[in-house]
């Protein structure tokens, strides 16, 4: 019996993934039809470029030489040929939109602010939903972006209804525009009352407010706004929007910082699926968020590249060329030539708290490669003076599904179910965040 699998188990095989592969192996008219390989036989060999050892070939065996050298060297890797290089930070201004006294069933205060930042070609308001547990006095809290406007996060009506651009989904958006049938549409991936009960305070931003999530050749959002400071960049290293995304949440923390009743020294930083990559984006380049969480990130992400299961290089920049640099281009089914790998990205983020999750449902994400290069980035944190993932040595094997790792400052799991953020997923951060934040 042949040992290739037909055309109808290949399929099924994609079907499992979920609606959201669907839309990502559309193909444009004369491209060939881009089939994932999910079968562990079939990975590409590979070598994956080391943490501990500089460009050069020098051993880093100390935080001096980490902190001097190898880390800055990987931060530049990464912004030149994956990311892109953005523009230095400019200043913000807030405004307070909107108070309610009595969120979350009454145990939160809620708040619209409006932070507005720019340059010399315009302008960009991102608009921060937060809660924060009542009679708490300067509470850590985590800060991700959403997908579909803060109005989606909680169906009570008092809350703004985003006028953005949105990506159309069906039966919640129309003509890339939000209507009052998409109120409360997310709110199971933002459990506003569940944070605030364990004492965090929730921030969160529609990700369109910086930059809208469609090809225009950067010329809309934070792009636009910022193009004259970005203007002296050479064109293959200019930030692509997961670079823009990320900007935009570090200048939310610089609000942060200065907000009464959030402790800006201890915000996570979260997200997921392309905002999982952001928020590992974020957290490699801003040391200010204490811990960074990416779930579900896959390509781009958490995920090694050099495995090439599920969603490649090649695919994730045919589908969404407006989300990396130029550069990145060069590595498309070409990814052991690139100079790095997400491990390497993740050990960025040493010796401050990292979680990475993932879910059985989600092998478009590479559940493997997300916990390999959670293992791999395991050496950095060692040489920070931190027990990494909590043992004596990182884990050599997956662990089951539901069975979380959080016992040191590198937390994974492997969720049951689907693409998507679960209460399960949240109860892992929370626990995790009590003791790293």
């Amino acid at each position: 019996m042949s040992t290739q699998p037909s055309k109808m188990l290949l399929t099924l095989k994609l079907i499992t993934v979920g609606v959201l592969l669907l839309a990502f192996t559309a193909t444009a008219p004369g491209q060939a039809k881009f089939v994932a390989n999910y079968d562990e036989s079939k990975i590409p060999e590979y070598q994956l470029p080391p943490i501990l050892t500089s460009q050069s070939g020098q051993p880093i065996e100390s935080a001096e030489q980490w902190q001097n050298q190898r880390r800055p060297e990987l931060l530049e890797l990464f912004t030149t040929q994956v990311y892109g290089r953005a523009p230095k930070a400019v200043a913000i201004s807030s405004k307070l939109i909107r108070t309610s006294m009595d969120a979350a069933n009454g145990k939160a205060i809620r708040r619209e602010v409006d932070v507005t930042f720019g340059g010399e070609s315009g302008s960009v308001t991102m608009r921060l939903l937060i809660y924060t547990p009542k009679n708490a006095i300067k509470s850590p809290a985590f800060l991700g972006l959403n997908f579909q406007g803060n109005h989606s996060i909680d169906p009570d009506p008092s809350i703004s209804l985003s006028d953005r651009w949105m990506r159309n989904r069906e039966g919640i958006t129309e003509n890339n525009r939000a209507d009052e049938s998409s109120r409360g549409v997310a709110a199971s991936r933002w459990p506003a009352e569940l944070i605030v009960d364990h004492g965090f305070a929730l921030v969160t931003i529609y990700y369109g407010d910086i930059d809208p999530d469609f090809d225009d050749q950067f010329s809309n959002g934070i792009h636009g706004a910022l193009a004259t400071e970005a203007s002296d960049i050479p064109a293959d290293e200019k930030w692509g929007s997961i670079a823009g995304w990320a900007y935009g949440l570090s200048r939310a923390l610089d609000y942060l910082e200065t907000d009464s009743m959030i402790d800006g020294s201890r915000v996570a930083v979260f997200g997921h699926s392309r905002l999982g990559k952001t928020s590992l984006w974020a957290g490699a380049n801003d040391p200010r968020f204490k811990m960074v969480i990416s779930n579900n990130s896959g390509c781009g992400g958490a995920a090694l590249s050099r495995r090439a299961i599920g969603e490649t290089i090649g695919r994730i920049n045919t589908s969404f060329p407006h989300w990396f640099c130029d550069n990145y281009l060069k590595y498309n089914e070409n990814e052991n030539s690139c100079p790095v790998d997400q491990h390497q990205l993740l050990a960025l983020i040493a010796p401050r708290a990292l979680y990475v999750a993932s879910a059985t449902g989600d092998q478009w994400a590479d559940p493997k490669g997300e916990f390999l290069a959670s293992t791999e980035a395991d050496a950095a944190y060692r040489l920070l003076g931190t027990q990494g993932f909590g043992s004596s040595h990182p884990p050599a094997n997956m662990p089951e599904a539901d069975q979380a790792i959080r016992s040191g400052v590198i937390g994974y799991h492997l969720r049951t179910g689907k693409h998507d953020v679960t209460t399960y997923d949240w109860e892992q951060y929370l626990e995790f965040a009590k003791r790293n934040l």
